[in-house]
């Protein structure tokens, strides 16, 4: 069955604690591993979630905060040692690569797959085009220069209609175009429309992971039509003008967040460390917004199938 699958490693703020790891998440995108953000105690996370090493392809940083960069180091030093091959594609602002260069050089300097750094500069881009998914920047509004990432699936093939193409003798040759939208012509010469030999293919997901921003409402313009948000929420309402202050959002301005953006589903994370329970941010997030609220926590797996 395909995968769609958010796996929160850490969604703390600043230091890890004893309730939350910095922020990282792994994406299972039909077994294919993508990591967004790479806070400490990064590699023990997967380990418990069981996600293997062997499958992390893409590891995207937001932006140059040590909790969401310094796990990086000790993940790809522990990836060598266990001799996976293959290629990580690393996707980072250029002085986060040059900074991970020069510390390989010392702690690690032979790794048996390759590494691929791409470049990143604040605003929108395509940086990663599969034939099933695109991976997209757009701006957010921190302290330093930062970045979110919208994960889009693509179209997706529509469904055959079994009895249909059956009747009509469909050669089994011409079912890639037919499933691809075409028409099909039998032998006499009738052109048979493709909706009489199809249904329609499953809804294609898409997935925002906002990090580190104050509440700006150009992050909802970039991804407007989203399914699932996961916004930032360091601080709730009584810490309004602090947030703001040092470029976070509180609950409350993630929900508008998601309203603005018209999405399904919004996930609260990166929670400062001053709160000792989570679930007054998803009451107050609800206060904004209407969908599905989750308050994220560490071993959380979200289906967006």
């Amino acid at each position: 069955m395909a995968k769609f699958r958010i796996n929160i490693l850490g969604c703390g703020s600043a230091t890890p604690t004893l309730r939350h790891m910095p922020s990282c998440q792994v994406v299972d995108f039909r077994d294919h591993l993508l990591m967004i953000d790479c806070g400490e105690g990064a590699q023990l996370a997967m380990r418990r979630m069981r996600l293997k090493f062997s499958r992390l392809e893409h590891i995207f940083i937001s932006h140059l905060h040590g909790d969401h960069f310094l796990g990086l180091p000790g993940l790809l030093s522990t990836m060598a040692l266990h001799e996976n091959s293959g290629r990580v594609n690393i996707y980072c602002f250029p002085a986060g690569i040059e900074l991970l260069r020069r510390t390989l050089a010392v702690f690690c300097r032979e790794t048996p797959f390759e590494i691929v750094y791409h470049p990143i500069e604040p605003g929108h881009a395509t940086i990663l085009d599969t034939h099933a998914l695109t991976v997209e920047t757009f701006p957010l509004y921190h302290r330093v220069p930062a970045v979110g990432f919208l994960l889009r699936e693509k179209p997706k093939p529509r469904h055959i209609d079994g009895d249909s193409v059956r009747f009509f003798g469909v050669p089994v040759a011409q079912m890639q175009a037919i499933r691809a939208g075409a028409d099909f012509l039998t032998p006499d010469g009738r052109v048979i429309p493709n909706a009489r030999l199809t249904r329609d293919p499953d809804p294609t997901m898409s997935y925002a992971y906002c990090s580190d921003t104050a509440y700006d409402e150009r992050v909802a313009a970039a991804i407007s039509g989203v399914d699932t948000i996961y916004h930032e929420s360091t601080y709730l309402e009584d810490n309004a003008q602090k947030a703001s202050e040092r470029g976070h959002s509180t609950a409350a301005e993630a929900g508008r967040i998601a309203t603005l953006a018209g999405a399904r589903r919004l996930i609260l994370g990166h929670y400062s460390k001053r709160y000792d329970d989570d679930q007054p941010f998803a009451a107050e997030a609800a206060r904004t917004f209407r969908g599905e609220i989750i308050a994220a926590t560490e071993g959380m797996r979200i289906d967006l199938l």
